[in-house]
């Protein structure tokens, strides 16, 4: 469905002037380019749950952490060398923290309600 502009504006004035103004603005900080690889449900939070690329890359402190803990997957065989290559590029061009924030000590404890 298309809206023009001034249609919209009648429409919804209060929601076009936040929009123009920017006056209500979310900060993204993660990108996620293989959506399978979710984190853990609440209530099944850990069950089954083995960690992957961007768990352990979240983990890191450096660019350098990261780009060994992927050489070290892909060397394995644990990640193939295109989503290695996905990876790298992200890490690069967007930033360790596009992973997502860092996990921290206990950080699976207080998913699973442990802690």
């Amino acid at each position: 469905m298309y809206i023009d502009k001034e249609s919209f504006k009648k429409m919804f004035p209060n929601l076009y002037r936040e929009i123009e103004n920017k006056t209500q603005t979310v900060r993204i900080d993660a990108v996620r380019l293989n959506v399978d690889e979710e984190e853990g449900k609440k209530g099944e939070a850990l069950r089954g749950f083995i960690p992957g690329a961007v768990d352990y890359i979240r983990r890191c402190d450096k660019v350098e952490e990261a780009e060994e803990i992927i050489l070290y997957l892909k060397s394995r065989g644990e990640i193939d060398e295109e989503y290695a290559n996905k990876l790298l590029k992200q890490l690069k061009e967007k930033g360790l923290r596009s992973f997502g924030p860092k996990k921290e000590d206990g950080y699976y404890f207080r998913i699973a309600g442990l802690r």
